[in-house]
């Protein structure tokens, strides 16, 4: 299994466990101090789910498993494939951050932490699709 491969599934298992967490704290904010604050979680939940569980596991998957791009390099590009798993998770930790309190005060700096965001999540997908598009033939 190739090192990248091993980072992006490990990562999704992190975030797999987080996102569940996350999950408990949301069905419990009734019972606890600031509900209010803690339902702000939700798109955190989601995005935790997505992109960090099920998105960095196919990613890892793929890069893996896929048909060879060459015998010089089986894989595509190892850099490419960086730039996906550190795009992404820049993109999600910047989410995590800025999702919360953009739910309370819409715009300033959350708005463009948000927007960083999702620029950062879909140049790690055109980065992912990069790499994995050549892979994808007939035999």
């Amino acid at each position: 299994m190739p090192p990248i491969t091993r980072v992006f599934i490990k990562a999704a298992l992190v975030y797999f466990i987080i996102a569940l967490l996350t999950g408990i704290l949301l069905v419990a904010a009734p019972w606890l101090p600031m509900p209010m604050w803690i339902a702000a979680l939700n798109p955190v939940y989601f995005h935790l789910f997505m992109v960090g569980w099920v998105t960095q596991l196919i990613a890892g998957v793929a890069y893996w498993m896929f048909p060879k791009f060459s015998r010089e390099q089986p894989r595509g590009s190892d850099a490419l494939a960086w730039s996906t798993f550190a795009l992404l998770n820049v993109g999600l930790a910047l989410r995590i951050i800025a999702e919360p309190p953009n739910t309370f005060a819409p715009g300033g700096i959350w708005g463009y932490l948000l927007a960083a965001s999702a620029l950062l999540q879909w140049l790690g997908g055109v980065a992912f699709v990069a790499n994995t598009w050549p892979r994808v033939k007939e035999k």
